[in-house]
C-alpha cells in the first residue's frame, strides 16, 4: 500500500500541463528518430541528453523516456511500410509487417503493431511497479563484493545469453573496460593511458561512443548499401484499428507469451532485439499456420512488438533499482541521473521517491500518448522517408556531430565521435555487438572501484567473493552463465560440428 500511495503521489507529479506538453514533445521527437535510419533511441536520448541540463531531474527524465517510447514506435513505421527497421529490435517486424502492408493490409498490419506495443509496455510497466521496491530493499544487502557480483553476472550474462558469437561479446566488453580505463584513475589520482594529453584527463566520453556507434556508424553501412527508400502509402482508418482491437483475443497466447520474454530478456541484459527475435521464433514454432509466417502473418507481427516493447521497459527496472543498465538506451539514461546529481540504485527509492515514482507515473501516461499519437501521425512521419537519402544522411551526420560538441563543448568529442563512427563501422560489418562495449564503458568504473574496495577490506584475498550465499550465488550464476555459451559450441565441435574458432 505505502509504494501505491507513492505511485498517486507520482500521477500527481507527472499530471500536470507542464509534464504532459514534455510528453507529447519527447514523443513526436521520439518517432521521428524512430523514422530516421541511422539513429534510434540509444543515439537519439544521446543527443538530447545536453539540452535536459538546465531542466529539473524529473522533467529531464520525463522527457528522454518519452523520446524512447516514441522511438520504439517509430522503428515499427518504417518497418512496415518500408522494410527498413528503424530500430535494431523492429528487425524481427519486417518479417511478416511489411508483406501485410504489401498485400494491402497496412492499416492492419500497423494497428497490429501499436496495439500489440502499447499492450507489453503496459505490462512492463506494471511489472516496474509492482517489484521496484522489493529489488531495491533487497539491494540494500549489497556491500562492494556484492555488487561487484552483480557487475560481472551483467557481462557473464551478455556473453551466454545474448545470442551472438560469445567470444566476440567477450572482445567488445574488454575493448569497453580498456576505454573506461583512460583517465585519472579514480582510487589512486594517478593519470592512466594518456600519454601525456590533458585532454584525456576525465577519460572517454560514452555519450561521444553512442554518437559514434550507433549514429554515424549506421550511416556508414547504409550509405555502403545504397539504401533507398521506397514505401507505401499510409492512411489510418479508425475502422480498421477497432477490428483489430476486437480480433487481439485470438492472439491473446502470443502477446502474453511473448510479453513475458520481454520483461524476462529487459531485466537481464538479454535486450529487446533479442527479446523480438526470441519470441518471433517461439511462435512461430509454436503456432498453427507456421507456412504462413514471412507471409504477412498477424502473429508475426504481435510477438516481435509486445516483446520489443516490455524489454524497452523492464530495462529500466535493474537501472533504477540497481544502477545496472538493461539495454543502451537504460545506460544512456543512468548517465544523465548521474550527471544530474541522482546516483541510481536502491538509495535512489528512499532519498528522491518523488523522482522515482514520478518517472513510474508518467511512464502509464506516456505510453497512452505514444500509441495515440503514432495512429495519428503515420503518414506525415512516413513522409520524411520520401526524401533522397542524399538529403538525409548529411542532416543526420550534421546532428550527430552537434550532439557530440555540445556535450562538454569541446572538439575532442567530436573527433571521438567520428572514430568510434568508423568503429562501429566495422563492429557491424564483423558482426561485432555493440551494446557490450557500451555498457562496459558506463560499467567498468564502478566495477573496478568495487573489485579494488573489496580488495581492501579482504586485505587482498579473493575468499571474500564467496563470503556469504548471496555473493557465492552471484559468482557461480556468472560462471554458469559465461560458460553458456561456449558449451554448445565446444559440443559440436566434439561431433564434428564447426569449431569455436572456425565460427
Amino acid at each position: 500500500m505505502t509504494d501505491f500511495s507513492f505511485l498517486w503521489s507520482g500521477f500527481e507529479t507527472a499530471l500536470t500541463f507542464h509534464h504532459i506538453a514534455i510528453m507529447i514533445g519527447g514523443v513526436l521527437l521520439g518517432i521521428l528518430v524512430g523514422v530516421l535510419p541511422g539513429l534510434g533511441a540509444p543515439n537519439g536520448v544521446t543527443l538530447l541528453l545536453p539540452l535536459t541540463f538546465t531542466m529539473d531531474p524529473i522533467s529531464a527524465i520525463i522527457l528522454l523516456s518519452s523520446m524512447y517510447w516514441g522511438a520504439l514506435f517509430g522503428g515499427s513505421t518504417t518497418s512496415i511500410l518500408f522494410n527498413i527497421p528503424g530500430e535494431p529490435s523492429s528487425v524481427a517486424t519486417t518479417f511478416d509487417g511489411h508483406p501485410m502492408a504489401k498485400q494491402g493490409r497496412t492499416e492492419e498490419a500497423l494497428s497490429t503493431a501499436f496495439l500489440s506495443a502499447g499492450f507489453g509496455a503496459f505490462v512492463g510497466v506494471v511489472l516496474v511497479t509492482l517489484i521496484a521496491n522489493v529489488v531495491a530493499d533487497f539491494a540494500l544487502q549489497f556491500g562492494p563484493a556484492e555488487f561487484f557480483g552483480v557487475f560481472l553476472l551483467t557481462f557473464c550474462s551478455y556473453v551466454g545469453m545474448s545470442g551472438g558469437r560469445p567470444l566476440k561479446t567477450v572482445a567488445s566488453v574488454l575493448i569497453g573496460l580498456i576505454l573506461t580505463a583512460i583517465g585519472m584513475d579514480t582510487v589512486s589520482g594517478e593519470m592512466r593511458l594518456t600519454y601525456g594529453t590533458t585532454s584525456l584527463v576525465n577519460g572517454v566520453s560514452y555519450l561521444a561512443a553512442v554518437i559514434g556507434l550507433f549514429g554515424i556508424g549506421e550511416l556508414l553501412v547504409t550509405v555502403e548499401e545504397g539504401l533507398e527508400f521506397k514505401g507505401l502509402k499510409a492512411r489510418m482508418n479508425f475502422g480498421v484499428i477497432w477490428r483489430t482491437l476486437k480480433g487481439m483475443p485470438r492472439h491473446a497466447i502470443v502477446l502474453l507469451r511473448s510479453t513475458a520474454i520481454g520483461c524476462w530478456m529487459g531485466i537481464t541484459p538479454g535486450g529487446p532485439t533479442a527479446a523480438s527475435f526470441m519470441s518471433y521464433g517461439i511462435a512461430r514454432r509454436f503456432s498453427r499456420n507456421k507456412e504462413n509466417f514471412g507471409k504477412g502473418e498477424p502473429a508475426g507481427v504481435v510477438a516481435p512488438e509486445a516483446a520489443d516493447h516490455s524489454a524497452g521497459v523492464s530495462a529500466l527496472l535493474p537501472m533504477l533499482s540497481l544502477g545496472i543498465p538493461g539495454s543502451a538506451t537504460a545506460a544512456v539514461m543512468m548517465g544523465g541521473l548521474m550527471i544530474w546529481g541522482l546516483q541510481p540504485g536502491p538509495m535512489l527509492f528512499i532519498e528522491q521517491p518523488d523522482f522515482v515514482w514520478g518517472l513510474i507515473a508518467s511512464m502509464y501516461i506516456a505510453n497512452i500518448v505514444a500509441v495515440v499519437l503514432v495512429l495519428s501521425t503515420i503518414p506525415l512521419f512516413a513522409s520524411i522517408l520520401k526524401a533522397p537519402f542524399s538529403i538525409i544522411g548529411p542532416v543526420i551526420i550534421v546532428v550527430c556531430l552537434i550532439g557530440a560538441y555540445t556535450i562538454s563543448n569541446r572538439m575532442l568529442d567530436v573527433y571521438l565521435a567520428l572514430g568510434f563512427g568508423v568503429v562501429g563501422y566495422l563492429f557491424k560489418k564483423l558482426d561485432y555487438p555493440i551494446a557490450p562495449l557500451i555498457l562496459a564503458m558506463v560499467l567498468g568504473d564502478k566495477m573496478e572501484d568495487a573489485f579494488r574496495q573489496s580488495m581492501l577490506l579482504s586485505q587482498g584475498s579473493f575468499s571474500i567473493f564467496f563470503s556469504n550465499g548471496l555473493v557465492s550465488t552471484l559468482m557461480v550464476l556468472s560462471i554458469l552463465l559465461a560458460c553458456w555459451g561456449l558449451i554448445p559450441r565446444f559440443g559440436r565441435r566434439r561431433t564434428g560440428g564447426p569449431s569455436l574458432v572456425e565460427e
